[in-house]
């Protein structure tokens, strides 16, 4: 996701980004190096060096910090990111159960209905059109079950 503008408010301690699809904003206190009262932001800008999907500060003492997009959606808890963090931790799960099974992927695709470049697809974190349904196969040919619990987030502080 590409980061159209960001802005530093001071007087909420925040950053303040916009993207095409919605805005966001990010405590001072969450970034490092964490600016303050005493070393001030004196420059914020979209760092293209990041893609675009990130930006970057520097404070009155001279040091700089850039903050990842990926870090404001998890902080202001977007659905779609979260829904994809869980995809990702749970292929890296079970990336690291394939590794440890023993078993050659032709076993495993054989097993799951598939062919073995779809077993591949299944298992790069970075992939995610993969469903939840998919991964849960994956993970009971290696012998485990996946409960599914839904609950309550806790609040934030803010």
């Amino acid at each position: 996701m590409k980061i159209q503008t960001v802005e530093a408010n001071n007087r909420r301690r925040r950053f303040e980004i916009r993207t095409r699809r919605a805005s966001f904003v990010f405590p001072y206190a969450k970034s490092e190096p964490s600016p303050s009262a005493e070393d001030r932001i004196v420059e914020v800008y979209v760092d293209p060096e990041l893609g675009r999907e990130g930006f970057t500060y520097r404070l009155a003492s001279g040091a700089e910090g850039s903050v990842h997009i990926d870090s404001v959606l998890e902080y202001n808890e977007d659905p779609a990111y979260m829904a994809d963090l869980a995809l990702y931790r749970l292929s890296q799960q079970a990336d690291a159960l394939y590794r440890e099974s023993g078993l050659s992927a032709r076993e495993i695709a054989s097993r799951l209905g598939t062919s073995p470049t779809q077993l591949y697809r299944l298992l790069d974190p970075t992939n995610t059109s993969k469903s939840l349904r998919q991964l849960m196969a994956l993970l009971y040919v290696f012998g485990y079950d996946v409960d599914v619990e839904v609950r309550e987030r806790r609040p934030r502080a803010s």
